[in-house]
């Protein structure tokens, strides 16, 4: 059974939400909205707790009718369990920088901006932070600016923070204590080395870290069907890509000549 990175990153993500009630999804976030489906149809399948999921953008799979402003009044009040962000940089603190590089405000690079990072970092228990890039210009020993932090001083109110960092090499957990990422799993075909050359901070981990997890049979079936069909109302592009990859992974492959 052979499966493909992007389903290992869904799957992992279903994981990583297990035992969350509500799950929002920004406008953007293909992946992190397949893996908070696959965690609702598993759920749905198995009799367990209710899954709720608010993709903001979608029609068929959004709770909120005001957009991003109920997405803010809902994690305020406490009733978001889990969120996702990414960023153009993110440090071994787990800041992330959405603003650009370079010194602020004559930055070089110029990105989409923090809108609500920083708030939701703070009152979304179960942050993920997602980035497909794993490269040292992107996790970097320091961020250039601040848009969200990773941690406050003692005495600060607060109730959320970093989870879990997912890129393409790996899965990392995030130690409020030590402030420090560890890496927990390593995904089938890379290794620890490899991420150590591609990360710019250092980091925890085990002498030989485990490999990342591959679904069951019956968990690829439910990705492949149901869940790609759901998706592909708010992300037609995306299902269509990860389909079309599904379908060649039937394709004979060409003896050679």
């Amino acid at each position: 059974m052979t499966v493909l990175p992007r389903e290992r990153l869904i799957y992992t993500i279903s994981q990583l939400l297990d035992g969350v009630r509500n799950v929002a999804v920004g406008a953007s976030s293909p992946i992190p909205a397949a893996g908070a489906m696959l965690l609702r149809a598993l759920s749905e399948k198995r009799g367990t707790q209710r899954v709720r999921i608010s993709i903001l953008g979608s029609v068929e799979h959004n709770f909120f009718t005001n957009g991003s402003v109920e997405l803010f009044d809902a994690a305020g009040q406490g009733r978001i369990d889990a969120f996702f962000l990414g960023g153009g940089q993110i440090d071994g603190q787990a800041n992330i920088n959405l603003v650009g590089t370079g010194t602020y405000p004559q930055t070089k690079v110029r990105w989409p901006g923090s809108f609500g990072s920083a708030y939701l970092y703070y009152v979304v228990p179960r942050v993920i932070l997602f980035r497909e890039e794993h490269t040292p210009r992107v996790f970097v020993e320091k961020v250039d600016f601040i848009s969200a932090p990773g941690t406050s001083d003692e005495g600060v109110y607060r109730t959320g923070g970093p989870h879990a960092l997912l890129t393409s090499l790996g899965k990392f957990s995030f130690d409020k204590q030590k402030k420090r990422f560890r890496l927990e799993t390593v995904h089938p075909g890379h290794t620890l080395d490899e991420i150590k050359a591609a990360t710019g901070f250092s980091f925890d981990h085990d002498a030989v870290p485990k490999p990342t997890p591959d679904p069951d049979a019956e968990t690829l079936a439910l990705l492949r069907g149901r869940v790609l069909t759901e998706l592909a109302e708010t992300y037609p592009d995306f299902a269509r890509g990860l389909t079309a990859e599904i379908a060649a992974l039937n394709q004979p492959v060409a003896a050679n000549a």
